[in-house]
């Protein structure tokens, strides 16, 4: 099975569900599969990710890679490594595919790659994450934000779209 089964939108009430999301999806995915992981600070893009670790079954802990760009996560059970790739930092899609990643022998989770992976890979699964900000406005990463630390940890539904690039 893979993540077609879970084309469309999905409301995830809080962050033990976005966890478990991404269990689910480590399961379905392969060697080869890319995803995409787009959304605002506090959606849930390393929550979602690190369900995803587990279901592959890989070795943590997984943490943003923010500073190192990217993380390899080899399987503990004989299957494919999840390499996870914070974009964020990088300017552009060379600068993503200078990384050299090896896409297809491993599950491949890029954050705040939307626009950067159609250089290194004909197919991947755009994922967007948004946050249910009941009318207080949006949080953006390159923006500021008038809401406190602590209010981006606090549990808040999530709405999480899944396709698959180019549709």
């Amino acid at each position: 099975m893979s993540l077609d089964a879970l084309v469309g939108e999905l409301q995830v009430p809080e962050p033990a569900d976005m966890h478990a999301l991404g269990v689910r999806m480590g399961r379905m995915l392969r060697p080869g599969d890319l995803v995409v992981l787009t959304g605002p600070l506090g959606a849930g893009k390393t929550t979602l990710t690190r369900g995803i670790g587990e279901g592959l079954g890989v070795r943590g802990p997984i943490q943003s890679p923010t500073f190192v760009l990217a993380r390899t996560h080899p399987s503990l059970v004989g299957g494919a490594p999840l390499v996870h790739v914070d974009a964020y930092r990088l300017g552009s899609a060379a600068e993503l595919d200078d990384l050299d990643i090896d896409v297809e022998n491993s599950v491949v989770v890029v954050e705040w790659g939307r626009g950067m992976v159609d250089g290194i890979h004909e197919h991947w699964w755009d994922v967007e994450l948004d946050r249910e900000w009941h009318g207080r406005g949006v949080d953006t990463a390159c923006g500021t934000y008038s809401r406190a630390t602590e209010e981006l940890d606090a549990d808040s539904p999530r709405i999480v779209r899944i396709r698959r690039e180019p549709s």
